[in-house]
């Protein structure tokens, strides 16, 4: 079918009853351009007590409903086809009313679908499509709200290629040859008998054809037909994390007249492996994750889901040593696939953060028994041809997995993911303690007074987790629903690693959900252990939600027990990269784990809190950041942290020696320096054996501050869903980062684009996304360029006492 982007024209106003419009209450609508997240535009609200809680997960933004209209012409010649207008996402409990007429609905607000919009259209003439849309207490994170992916128009005749039917498998793979089979679905809605030529073909990524067939199918009226045909690459490029290579596959419907219809998709040829020795094999070799859990929010964008957003975060994610993502706790963007299969990253797509028990007041639970089904049909539909994908997990700490009904419906999901594709594995990130937290009546009381859930109780009770975590109950509780899957998703659960390896030698198990502060301890186990496959820190990427759960905490100003944050916080404070994409300390720390990076790093404690009682949360990193910049505390004691694979690191301030300190595997990749601080520089060694390894230097940003930008890219495209990406720095002349200097920067956006979002990477702020002014965090900021047409962008950006800077941005 012909697929036209269907972004453009769109206007929204909040949703009113029709009385409330009749008597004129309606707001006005205005023009948006999608993919838009409506949430991110809402004044944030103030709560106190349990609903202050309540917010701070959803990061204190409101309940909103919200509704989209677009005015859309359709030509005469489009009478007697199939017209269908898909959406890869709508925010949420979306339904969907062309030329006021109810043409379809979707309550889950991570799955793409399509309505028959032909039966309502009128031909030769402009049409309405509106889209409503509703967020309300359902959700554990910030979602967003509204259309906030992208939406395409379908037509075609009335036979063609079913949409999402064209499937590409690589069944038998060798040295010399790949089998490529590619199946498609046909349909015919018309009222004859038609018997087509399928022309299959396979280009490589220089658009090559290596692989070409031609057959005969015929189609009856209203039946459709399966055409499946084997074809045969010769010295084929496998896809790995490595060495991505990619191949196009395109079929093309032809009769006597010509060509009827057409459809292609992108694969990879690779095999997967699995067993409890060798663990998971990409092409025989294996593979351990080295996994990120993500949520699917762009910072400063919201939700809104432009490809070069999701490019650029799995670009950052995958430099920082990430070779696998899995998408927390819903299925993954369709851009996001296309990046990971491009720059070589390893999936985890994940269906569900609810079945049928409920987390949140008015959740997917509600939905969940009658639309299930068709939730899992689409997320294989959209995730079958990508190379990138490995698993498919059922969900997300579901509560049923420790009863007997809950592992039934485990079972169903399961089997019913393996009727649509066998080519992967299935596995579930299962909480052992809320697996069998009915049965733990005095930690279910104390859970329930401290008010705040599954993540508080965890953190108050670590050492009791671990050991309920191996206990006899929940490996008895368990058993099925770990069973019934190929891997084993275990959150925070570790200490069941070697457990599990005598009690179930049939076992594999990966990290599906880990805390940041023990990566070092995890990833040696999965080192150690062939039948773990890998581990996924919560979180590899910052996010808007569950909202200060990884801020500092000092026994002196909060208690550890309130994990959420009140407002104002904004993020939940826990990422390796924050959510401007700028690596944290522990982003360094676990590349060095991870044998990735042999250079040390140094990261300082904040001043201000030497002496206090660290009381983070086990998600929170040390309070630290790799600066030398300190105004007001010269002379005052500081502790220095520096990170090192080395077995030896020594410190040096200003040249002046401060010794040597252990560190290495032995040591937990850590060392501690007590010292005051002098400006200047500040210098680490890193030895091996008594041979030098590498050096980390610090240096005390100085004089006048000034202000810098600078471009992802100094080129975009006009193409759906680029972004420039403008960073704004204030240094010294130097160019040392000036992260104590922080100010209001304003921006002006003119030509061939506009502001998609500015803001920082600032914890706890009431300032907005969707604003031409934004207060630097650390001595940064970030602007998004949404690109309107061709030619060039230019921004302009001024900030108190430094001079303006300006950036141009081709756009072609």
């Amino acid at each position: 079918m012909l697929r036209t982007c269907f972004n453009d024209g769109w206007q929204i106003r909040p949703k009113v009853n029709p009385f409330a419009e009749m008597a004129g209450a309606a707001a006005p609508f205005r023009a948006v351009t999608l993919p838009h997240d409506a949430l991110i535009e809402q004044d944030r609200v103030v709560t106190n007590g349990d609903a202050a809680l309540e917010d701070g997960v959803r990061a204190h933004f409101p309940a909103g409903v919200f509704e989209y209209r677009k005015t859309f012409f359709v030509p005469q010649e489009y009478q007697g086809k199939r017209l269908f207008i898909e959406f890869e996402g709508v925010y949420r409990n979306a339904t969907v009313y062309v030329n006021g007429n109810y043409a379809g609905q979707r309550p889950y607000g991570y799955s793409r679908f399509r309505v028959d919009a032909g039966r309502y259209l009128h031909f030769g003439q402009d049409n309405e499509i509106r889209v409503e849309a509703r967020v309300h207490q359902d959700s554990r994170w910030y979602s967003g709200a509204g259309i906030y992916r992208d939406t395409w128009m379908l037509v075609g005749d009335l036979v063609r290629v079913a949409p999402d039917s064209l499937c590409v498998t690589t069944p038998d793979i060798d040295t010399k040859r790949a089998v490529v089979q590619v199946a498609a679905t046909l349909d015919n809605d018309s009222i004859e008998i038609r018997t087509l030529d399928l022309v299959t073909e396979i280009r490589d990524a220089a658009g090559i054809i290596v692989a070409t067939d031609k057959a005969k199918v015929t189609v009856l009226p209203g039946e459709p037909a399966t055409a499946r045909r084997r074809l045969y690459v010769f010295d084929p490029l496998l896809w790995n994390p490595e060495s991505p290579a990619l191949y196009s596959c395109e079929v093309r419907l032809h009769d006597e007249n010509g060509t009827v219809d057409t459809d292609s998709t992108v694969f990879g040829i690779r095999f997967l492996q699995l067993d409890s020795r060798s663990g998971l094999r990409v092409n025989g070799e294996t593979v351990k994750l080295r996994g990120a859990c993500v949520h699917h929010d762009n910072g400063v964008l919201g939700t809104a889901t432009h490809a070069r957003a999701e490019e650029r975060r799995v670009e950052i994610l995958k430099e920082a040593g990430f070779n696998a993502l899995r998408m927390a706790h819903h299925p993954m963007s369709r851009a996001m696939l296309d990046a990971c299969d491009r720059l070589g990253m390893l999936v985890m797509d994940e269906a569900f953060d609810v079945w049928t028990s409920t987390k949140s007041n008015f959740d997917y639970s509600l939905n969940f028994p009658e639309w299930w089904e068709r939730d899992i049909e689409a997320m294989v539909a959209k995730d079958f041809n990508h190379p990138s994908v490995v698993l498919y997990s059922i969900g997300n700490e579901i509560p049923e997995t420790g009863s007997p009904a809950g592992a039934a419906l485990g079972r169903k999901l399961a089997e019913k993911i393996r009727s649509l594709d066998g080519t992967r594995y299935v596995t579930n990130g299962i909480n052992n303690l809320l697996a069998v937290l009915s049965d733990l009546a005095q930690m279910s009381e104390q859970a329930e007074e401290e008010g705040t859930g599954i993540n508080t109780f965890m953190t108050n009770t670590l050492d009791m987790v671990n050991a309920i975590s191996t206990s006899e109950v929940v490996t008895e509780r368990t058993a099925e629903s770990y069973d019934l899957l190929d891997v084993a998703g275990m959150n925070y659960a570790d200490t069941r690693y070697a457990l599990d390896r005598e009690l179930f030698p049939n076992r594999i198990i990966v990290g599906t959900e880990t805390f940041p502060t023990s990566i070092d301890n995890n990833w040696k186990l999965v080192q150690q252990y062939g039948h773990v496959i890998g581990d996924f820190t919560w979180t590899g990427w910052d996010y808007l939600g569950e909202a200060g759960i990884g801020r500092p905490q000092y026994l002196t100003s909060e208690s550890a027990s309130e994990v959420i944050a009140p407002y104002p916080y904004l993020l939940a404070g826990c990422g390796d990269i924050d959510i401007t994409g700028h690596r944290q300390p522990a982003s360094y720390y676990r590349e060095i784990v991870f044998g990735l990076r042999t250079q040390p790093y140094i990261a300082v404690q904040r001043p201000e809190h030497h002496g206090k009682t660290w009381a983070g949360s086990p998600w929170a990193w040390s309070d630290t950041i790799s600066s030398w910049t300190w105004p007001g505390f010269t002379g005052k004691p500081v502790k220095v942290e520096v990170y090192s694979a080395a077995d030896e690191v020594e410190l040096l301030i200003n040249g002046r020696s401060l010794g040597r300190e252990p560190a290495g595997e032995q040591h937990r990749f850590h060392a501690e320096f007590e010292t005051v601080h002098e400006p200047g520089e500040l210098l680490v060694i890193a030895y091996q054996d008594g041979t030098e390894t590498g050096r980390h230097l610090l240096r005390t940003a100085t004089g006048p501050v000034q202000l810098r930008a600078e471009a992802d890219r100094p080129a975009i495209t006009a193409a759906n869903g680029d972004l420039a990406y403008i960073t704004l720095t204030l240094t010294d002349a130097d160019g040392t980062l000036h992260t104590a200097a922080d100010r209001a920067v304003s921006i002006e956006v003119s030509g061939s684009g506009t502001l998609a979002g500015f803001g920082s990477a600032a914890p706890s702020t009431e300032e907005r996304f969707d604003t031409s002014e934004h207060r630097t965090y650390e001595g940064r900021a970030l602007a998004v360029l949404r690109p309107t047409g061709t030619g060039k962008i230019r921004l302009h950006a001024s900030a108190p006492g430094c001079e303006p800077v300006e950036i141009l941005i081709a756009v072609a």
